[in-house]
């Protein structure tokens, strides 16, 4: 057995949560004054911090992209969390992890208490060992320390048996920052060729070439 910790991103990964975070983009940026059009591709704020997005896309200081991620969370707190679903296979293929003798770990820029009420909600949270994401108060605010802060609690002393999965380039970067493998899926929200670009050791289309990838590899 070669890896033996499953750390697994959330949006893009185990749900399709783009309604959700791309209605809640679309209300924080009208809040702050910012017409947006029908070009605007707001499906790029599904994976990298929030404050970063609205920073890298739409330029906005530092206090404003912190007001922007308020606007946003007001309306996904009580409407956006639930604007969601997991992709089918997921509970087959977490089970299998746990047939198999593997922790599957969620490692999430979501803020935790978000992640903690969907993983319940869409009865996640039995398949999972722990949930490692954001804070509200900005701790934890990129997948290098979320990654870091699982390692830490879960206390892993060989990371070579830490396999890291995700959509973005956020997962793959932050796994690399922390010596981690990992590997991309492409049935998320990530560009053409981007997870190989950031470095993937492994690329899986769908549940069943990932669960291959999780076990055999």
């Amino acid at each position: 057995m070669k890896y033996k910790y499953i750390f697994l991103d959330l949006d893009g990964t185990l749900t399709d949560s783009a309604e959700g975070i791309t209605n809640c983009a679309r209300y924080a940026l009208e809040k702050m004054g910012i017409e947006v059009s029908q070009n605007d591709d707001l499906k790029r704020f599904i994976g990298p911090p929030l404050i970063v997005s609205f920073s890298e896309f739409y330029g906005l200081s530092e206090d404003d992209a912190k007001r922007a991620v308020e606007y946003y969370r007001e309306r996904f707190s009580t409407i956006g969390i639930f604007e969601n679903g997991v992709y089918d296979g997921v509970y087959e293929f977490l089970q299998k992890l746990l047939d198999n003798c593997r922790i599957p770990v969620l490692a999430t820029s979501k803020p935790r208490i978000y992640a903690e009420r969907i993983a319940v909600k869409y009865r996640l949270r039995p398949y999972l060992k722990m949930i490692s994401g954001a804070e509200l108060n900005g701790v934890r605010n990129n997948k290098r320390d979320i990654i870091e802060y699982a390692i830490d609690k879960l206390e892993i002393k060989d990371r070579s048996r830490i396999l890291m999965v995700g959509d973005r380039r956020h997962d793959i970067e932050g796994a690399a920052q922390c010596g981690v493998d990992s590997c991309g899926v492409t049935y998320g929200y990530a560009l053409p060729g981007e997870l190989e670009k950031a470095g993937a050791k492994y690329i899986a289309h769908n549940f069943d070439e990932l669960y291959k990838i999780a076990i055999q590899a």
